[in-house]
């Protein structure tokens, strides 16, 4: 009795311990976003809205924002795209190499984005190409390439081939079974790979940072308020950054959840 009591103890205790370590520096980010004062430390002054109305009514940062959402929305809609090409050619047709070419489209998950960025960077001076958010979202559609083609690639089972061997013996064009029957089947996986694109675009620093000059994007512009100190604002950035990826990722969940439903 005594010994299971502690091993609940320690594992209630384990639990804690956990969900504090990955959520307490985030649940501190946000409370002192709405500190009323001028430093985001202890002890907390009073609630306040004006750091949030100071993010929103600051041209920078809604400019940054506006990059954010366009580089992020963008070069997941490239990506998925590629990788649903990719995916498909692969699954349904006999390429030479096509293991080698598998191992190829997912290396780039392997590689650290500082050496990517770096690659990019030194290819674009070489090709003379200025830096700019088409350069960042090039970068981005690099990184998210693999990912959109891993979860494309894994959906793509055996009952969908005698679906798309129907549509092709009642005279579709390849081209046809490919964009009205097997992409309205892969639709959840290509919304997942979609969302987790924009989620991994949305708060990427490295690439954005090395591939950008005059427009930049939100992480790059939240460094930059980070080397004039800590306040509430940032805080609040940081607060806006995090409830937008939750949202991304709750979004995910409930096309997960619906694709399992319906199985």
């Amino acid at each position: 009795m005594i010994s299971s009591r502690f091993s609940k103890l320690l594992s209630w205790s384990y639990l804690i311990a956990l969900y504090g370590f990955i959520f307490l520096p985030v649940a501190v980010l946000v409370l002192f976003s709405f500190q009323d004062g001028r430093l985001p430390v202890p002890p907390f002054n009073g609630a306040t809205l004006k750091w949030y109305g100071e993010v929103f009514s600051d041209s920078r940062l809604m400019s940054a924002l506006t990059n954010s959402l366009m580089v992020a929305i963008g070069s997941a809609t490239v990506a998925c795209v590629l990788g649903f090409c990719a995916a498909y050619g692969l699954a349904r047709f006999v390429l030479p190499a096509s293991r080698l070419q598998r191992g190829l489209l997912i290396a780039p998950m392997t590689v650290s984005y500082l050496i990517i960025a770096l690659g990019l960077l030194t290819t674009f001076n070489w090709l003379g190409v200025s830096l700019s958010l088409w350069t960042v979202g090039i970068g981005h559609v690099v990184i998210n390439l693999p990912l959109c083609f891993a979860i494309i690639y894994a959906s793509m089972g055996d009952h969908q081939k005698n679906i798309e061997r129907a549509a092709r013996d009642l005279g579709a064009a390849e081209w046809q079974v490919m964009t009205q029957v097997s992409a309205p089947m892969l639709m959840p996986s290509i919304l997942a790979a979609f969302f987790l694109s924009v989620t991994f675009s949305w708060d990427e620093f490295i690439i954005a940072f090395l591939l950008s000059r005059f427009d930049v994007t939100l992480p790059v512009e939240i460094w930059s308020m980070l080397r004039s100190g800590l306040n509430p604002k940032t805080n609040a950035v940081g607060s806006v950054v995090f409830l937008v990826s939750v949202a991304l990722l709750l979004i995910l969940e409930l096309i997960v959840f619906r694709r399992t439903a319906k199985k």
